[in-house]
């Protein structure tokens, strides 16, 4: 009875330490952030962590009153989701009026006409998803 019960303190005893170590190493937080959390039924988007977009622009230097087309793909958006075009403009990211949707193919094209001399910082946005940015300088 006295070895049974010293084992039972032991196992416990090993059992608790390893709970602790899990827990303290942090095994938790990645567990669950493996894990994928589901979409809402109907959502356009999968994830912010599994969307991603692209963006290209026709030609980086051009002249006042020029047009840009701006083309890229996404990843893990839905067909027909809108995509807007933006400027940096005083550190904050202003939308402009172009904006288009995913077509068939996970691609899309907008363009934009320039009226006035500046270093233009781009990118395009579907909802949280943001693609890299892009410069157009705008002579």
């Amino acid at each position: 009875m006295k070895s049974t019960l010293s084992n039972r303190c032991a196992r416990m005893a090993a059992v608790g330490a390893l709970s602790f170590a899990l827990v303290a190493g942090g095994a938790t937080g990645i567990a669950t952030a493996a894990t994928p959390k589901p979409t809402p039924s109907g959502s356009k988007h999968a994830s912010a962590a599994t969307s991603s977009l692209t963006i290209r622009a026709s030609k980086t230097d051009v002249k006042v009153g020029d047009t840009v087309t701006f083309t890229g793909r996404s990843k893990g958006l839905a067909i027909g989701s809108k995509v807007v075009l933006q400027h940096k403009n005083k550190g904050k990211w202003t939308t402009l009026q172009p904006s288009t949707t995913i077509k068939q193919g996970s691609s899309y094209s907008l363009d934009h006409k320039f009226t006035a001399k500046a270093k233009e910082e781009l990118r395009v946005m579907d909802g949280t998803t943001t693609s890299p940015t892009v410069t157009v300088t705008v002579k």
